[in-house]
């Protein structure tokens, strides 16, 4: 699962698989949410234990390790190639050179142009890093300054997007306008007309997925009573809810849920 609270982690939150809400005082699993509360005592294996000690166990057990949950997330997150996926895999294990070249069937010549672009990788991603946070920093000064709104500022991608590219750009004004125009004005949620236009699904797809509960598993049924309420072809905004990754379900279809 991705969620919102991975992406806003610092760099070394997420290397231990966790982070620290201080204002609940929880220690929450970046790959679950998983939490667990200071103050309380755990059990895992007959072993009691507290909070902290307790999410490492959790990991452990749950995820087997960070950098395997890493490494297996989709590439579009990771930005690796399937050959740089294996080969760091092969040194993240420590398996020599000579016995990577037999397990992968690469030169050595290749193994080691492959490890000099991740060391490069590494050091552009460092520098990337601190310009965006500089640059954010930046907008929020100015925005501050010349008390400008947020009309202009892009919405986040919710987190089970199947393919980010330019329909994710979408500001708070486009979002506004776009549910205005294909919803009616009303408490409850009805759509008027299914948009053509990629950008606009995202957006009101993003909102039919509100009406779902998070975490709760639902019949087919179920499924299609509530999208019935909101739009009269509800099997084609059951199958975009499914195609763009704001739900999912299991292979037989007995059951759905809220990507969260």
């Amino acid at each position: 699962m991705m969620n919102e609270l991975l992406w806003k982690s610092s760099v070394e939150d997420i290397k231990r698989g966790y982070a620290y809400q201080e204002d609940k005082e929880k220690y929450i699993c970046l790959m679950c949410g998983e939490s667990f509360e200071e103050g309380y005592i755990y059990q895992a294996d007959d072993e009691l234990m507290e909070a902290k000690k307790a999410i490492v166990k959790h990991i452990g057990k749950s995820h087997g390790s960070v950098f395997e949950y890493l490494i297996n997330m989709d590439r579009r997150y990771t930005g690796l190639t399937d050959i740089q996926k294996e080969l760091v895999e092969s040194f993240y294990k420590g398996i020599p050179d000579k016995e990577i070249t037999k397990l992968h069937g690469n030169s050595a010549a290749t193994i080691r142009t492959q490890r000099f672009a991740l060391r490069e990788k590494a050091k552009q991603a460092k520098i990337y890093l601190s310009i965006i946070d500089l640059m954010n920093k930046g907008m929020e000064l100015s925005e501050k300054n010349v008390g400008e709104d947020n009309k202009n500022q892009l919405i986040e991608i919710h987190s089970g997007a199947t393919m980010i590219d330019d329909r994710y750009a979408i500001t708070a004004e486009e979002r506004e306008n776009t549910l205005k125009t294909y919803f009616l004005p009303q408490e409850n949620l009805k759509l008027k007309k299914f948009p053509a236009r990629e950008k606009k699904k995202v957006i009101v797809l993003k909102k039919i997925a509100g009406a779902f509960i998070p975490k709760k598993r639902y019949t087919e049924q179920e499924v299609n009573d509530i999208l019935k309420s909101i739009y009269d072809d509800f099997v084609t905004v059951r199958r975009y809810l499914i195609e763009y990754g704001f739900m999912e379900r299991t292979k037989d279809c007995r059951e759905y849920w809220v990507k969260e």
